[in-house]
């Protein structure tokens, strides 16, 4: 991977917080700043997407779309929580995240 200088200003107190950050990170304090701007693109990026394939939706008929979702329709194979998700919610930790495709109607 190509790299290259950059001079960079920081408020010392600044400087100072990110140094002990990186630290306590177990990092160097460049690799600290190195993933909190690639960080910062990605957020940047995300929200530009969404923001761009979003402009023109019709959040009302999604909704109607999401509450007609499943309506009716008795569980289908498949559709069980995973033992896991059991076990946990007894256990009183919160549910993994599952996530399954389902194709529009």
């Amino acid at each position: 991977m190509k790299t290259s200088n950059f001079a960079l200003r920081l408020q010392p107190t600044l400087l100072e917080e990110a140094r002990a950050f990186a630290k306590s990170e177990g990092v160097a304090l460049n690799q600290l700043i190195n993933v909190a701007v690639a960080e910062k693109l990605a957020v940047t990026r995300t929200m530009e997407f969404f923001q761009r394939y979003t402009k023109d939706a019709n959040v009302a008929r999604a909704i109607e779309i999401l509450n007609k979702t499943g309506a009716g329709n008795p569980p289908m194979a498949g559709d069980e929580l995973p033992k896991s998700w059991k076990q946990s919610k007894a256990a009183g930790k919160s549910k993994p995240r599952t996530t399954r495709s389902k194709s529009p109607s």
